[in-house]
């Protein structure tokens, strides 16, 4: 097993610099380089202490739980919530759990003149990919529309919605990071 890079993997996934991790482990930024080229072995006292400031621990860290990850989803494990007022259609949540993930997939279906709750401003990034139909995807002060076959981008940092103002269902595959939905 590489330590090195398990360890830069998950300091990754925390959104953390090798420095940031140096100051919360009380240790030197070259360390924390060298033990991710696995250059050097951290004591077990030392690894306890990383992984303390990583969010894990040693039982988690060497356990080989991605391979019985689960990687498909089929139909039973999609949860829908149908709301009649404002969606006057459906959200269904693609991956179980995705709150725990990077980013978290949905796909929404919105009647005539349905729309998503309003979404505050925060950190990360939204896509989406329009199935069918059309919506207006407002951003702050700006309404942008976009069709079937067109998909859209945007940094969360902004008040936002999506609505179908259209006379027919409009379908959209949406994806943000970090998980908000």
């Amino acid at each position: 097993m590489e330590i090195g890079a398990k360890i830069k993997r998950i300091r990754l996934q925390r959104g953390l610099t090798q420095e940031e991790l140096a100051d919360r482990c009380e240790l030197s930024k070259g360390f924390i380089s060298l033990v991710e080229r696995d250059l050097t072995s951290p004591s077990i006292a030392t690894l306890t202490d990383m992984l303390e400031c990583l969010g894990t621990d040693l039982p988690a860290f060497f356990s080989d739980s991605r391979k019985d990850e689960k990687v498909v989803f089929s139909e039973d494990d999609i949860y829908e919530k149908t709301d009649d007022e404002g969606l006057k259609g459906s959200i269904k949540w693609l991956v179980p759990s995705a709150q725990k993930n990077s980013m978290e997939p949905i796909l929404v279906e919105l009647g005539p003149g349905g729309e998503t709750d309003e979404h505050d401003p925060h950190e990360g990034e939204e896509f989406g990919y329009v199935l069918s139909g059309s919506i207006k995807i407002r951003i702050g002060e700006r309404t942008i529309r976009a069709r079937k076959d067109e998909s859209f981008y945007f940094r969360s940092d902004e008040i936002h919605n999506i609505r179908n103002t259209g006379k027919t269902v409009a379908r959209f595959l949406w994806v943000s990071t970090p998980p908000s939905f």
